[in-house]
């Protein structure tokens, strides 16, 4: 926490430091970017590949056969692919704490939603197809409420929402050894939520320097 120095009129915010926080952020929406590129390479050599004359890794009934070298090196990919996007989640996290810490700081508002829904926000059913947007949506609105919304804040949360769709992309429904099977019949889904969360961190990236800098300029302006 930086602590202010008093002013006329009363003593400033308390405002916390986030240009520091926001570049970690965009780092670790990038690499998770890189992420998924590489888990997307490995759709596309399981199906050049062609499922193997032993059948899918998944042979029903609770059969599993032996898994070849591409497959075992894609469990490899996907289980480094889902870490890397749970650290990116908490340092994205960690950034938009940062934010509406400061956002209830320069206004002296109380934010749309509570503090337990930054975290409860992405997980609860239902709740979590519009809560998440909403929380970033207040940092920018509580600060700067004549201004529109950054366009880039619409476009990083649908395209977050067409990464979770259909059970493919940000969280499969399906485990591994069964994306593996669908690699190898119909690997364009699998493809397109890839292109799609990669552009989603692009946008998430885009969104952090935007919302960042903007707040960053207001806390110039009033002096802090």
């Amino acid at each position: 926490m930086i602590e202010q120095e008093s002013t006329p009129g009363g003593p400033p915010p308390t405002l916390r430091p986030v240009r520091g926080a926001a570049r970690c952020a965009v780092a670790a929406l990038a690499l998770a970017a890189v992420a998924w590129v590489v888990r997307a390479v490995w759709h596309l050599r399981l199906a050049a590949a062609g499922e193997p004359a032993s059948g899918p890794p998944n042979q029903g009934d609770g059969v599993h056969r032996p898994l070849n070298a591409l497959e075992d090196s894609y469990h490899l990919v996907s289980s480094a692919g889902a870490g890397v996007t749970a650290v990116c989640a908490i340092v994205f996290l960690f950034w938009l704490d940062q934010v509406r810490d400061n956002a209830k700081a320069l206004t002296g508002a109380n934010p749309r939603y509570g503090d337990g829904w930054l975290w409860l926000g992405w997980v609860v059913p239902v709740a979590n197809l519009w809560i998440p947007r909403g929380v970033v949506a207040d940092v920018h609105s509580s600060v700067f409420p004549e201004r529109p919304l950054p366009t880039v804040v619409n476009w990083w949360w649908g395209l977050w929402l067409l990464g979770l769709a259909g059970g493919v992309g940000i969280i499969y429904a399906d485990d591994t050894d069964e994306v593996i099977a669908r690699a190898y019949h119909d690997v364009v889904p699998l493809l397109t939520a890839d292109v799609v969360i990669v552009a989603a961190a692009a946008a998430a990236a885009l969104m952090v320097h935007t919302l960042t800098t903007a707040q960053q300029e207001q806390i110039a302006r009033k002096g802090y």
